[in-house]
């Protein structure tokens, strides 16, 4: 419906909140608003319909509900019902968690130019650092108080009568403890009697909620500012997690076994056939085992915590592949130092900390002998990279960082975050 009786129209409000935050557009005009006399409360359920009682709203400008909006529909975009049934949140817990999702709503979105009515709560009204999950707001709010219900949500109340201390403690300010509104099942997981069905089918639900983080990402690379959780959460989206241990096992494995499974005829043996033909000396048909190099990026830009992690990790793929015994590292920044040979990554030491030139590393790798036939590269990066591979050796990337730019196409490449 286009209007709640009593309220201020809902269509002044949309339109506030999508000139506001209009990378959330997509989203706010998503939901469906239903009315919902009695309710006493504005609360959404996970299928993206949002009830709101008109006695409640008919008190709020367009402003104000339109803030209401965003902050309801940021409950659905993080989930924070899914999270709640991971975190195993009871009905006695469900004021705890809210408190704790809408600290991580308010957190980002009220110094963006939220205008919820009442005293949002912030992670500040409980001692707690900003930028931080609902999940350690949760956490802290039950550790704080006793029985395990932390107080009210307190982010879009008036104030009101009869709260208890933990209340007025979570999120009263100079105009006393708020009235805790209840922000429904898409907050907390607990479905409530007034949840209706219908609402979006999952897959439109997660269709709307990748455009609204496309839009995420589109407005932070225009004029505007995008607030950092927001923004973080959109490239979670889009750019889902990979366990990169997998991808880089698979990725050694892959090059190991097109060098190792390459065989060839040697005049380094004799064949065990010369014998039968005198005068001739046959080659011997030999399957190589192969010859490894990892080079590793010591510019001043990388974090010698992940690169010795990042490290570890190669060596204990190479041991897995029977191949830590052939193991030779190269620290590199601008230029290469000499090889080591090494046995494990605790005898390795990377010296260096200029500038950065992977090409170098690769030359260095390239003129070992023997030659390498698989060299991995743990960069973040930035660096200048060869316009072409180094001939007879294949090369494996790591790129350290989520916002490390793309290895050449001729290398393979795992991201390890």
């Amino acid at each position: 419906m286009s209007e709640l009786p009593g309220a201020p129209n809902l269509a002044a409000a949309r339109l506030w909140a999508a000139a506001r935050f209009p990378y959330l557009a997509s989203g706010i005009f998503g939901v469906q608003v239903a009315a919902a006399p009695g309710l006493g409360s504005v609360a959404i359920d996970e299928h993206w319909r949002l009830y709101a009682d008109p006695d409640v709203a008919a008190g709020w400008t367009a402003a104000e509900f339109g803030s209401v909006l965003v902050h309801h529909v940021c409950h659905l975009l993080r989930h924070h019902s899914e999270r709640a049934v991971a975190a195993a949140v009871t009905p006695d817990d469900s004021r705890t968690w809210i408190s704790a999702a809408d600290a991580e709503i308010n957190d980002d979105l009220v110094p963006a130019g939220l205008e919820l009515p009442g005293n949002p709560v912030l992670p500040r009204d409980f001692g707690a650092e900003p930028g931080r999950l609902a999940e350690e707001y949760f956490a802290l709010l039950r550790r704080r108080a006793p029985g395990g219900n932390a107080g009210s949500a307190g982010d879009h109340g008036k104030a009101g009568e009869g709260e208890d201390a933990g209340n007025a403690a979570t999120a009263a300010g100079d105009g006393g403890p708020p009235r805790w509104l209840d922000c429904g099942s898409g907050a907390d997981g607990l479905r409530r009697p007034g949840d209706r069905p219908g609402g979006l089918d999952p897959w439109l639900a997660d269709l709307l909620v990748r455009q609204v983080a496309q839009e995420i990402l589109r407005s932070s690379r225009e004029a505007g500012t995008v607030p950092a959780g927001l923004l973080r959460w959109a490239r979670d989206v889009l750019a889902p997690k990979v366990d990169w241990r997998r991808l880089l096992a698979a990725e050694l494995r892959r090059a190991v076994a097109d060098v190792a499974g390459a065989a060839d005829y040697s005049y380094r043996r004799p064949s065990r056939r010369a014998a039968a033909v005198s005068g001739v000396v046959l080659p011997a048909l030999r399957r190589p085992v192969p010859e490894l190099a990892v080079v590793c990026d010591t510019s001043g830009s990388m974090s010698d915590e992940l690169l010795a992690m990042s490290l570890a990790e190669v060596e204990g793929l190479l041991r897995a592949l029977g191949l830590a015994r052939q193991l030779r590292v190269l620290a590199c920044d601008a230029a290469a130092a000499p090889a080591q040979r090494v046995s494990s990554a605790r005898q390795v030491t990377l010296t260096g900390g200029g500038g950065t030139n992977m090409g170098a590393g690769l030359a260095a790798a390239s003129a070992l002998r023997p030659r390498p036939a698989v060299t991995v590269v743990l960069t973040d990066g930035y660096t200048p990279w060869p316009a072409s591979p180094p001939k007879g050796m294949r090369v494996v990337v790591g790129l350290l960082g989520e916002d490390a730019p793309d290895a050449p196409g001729w290398a393979r490449a795992v991201r390890v975050s």
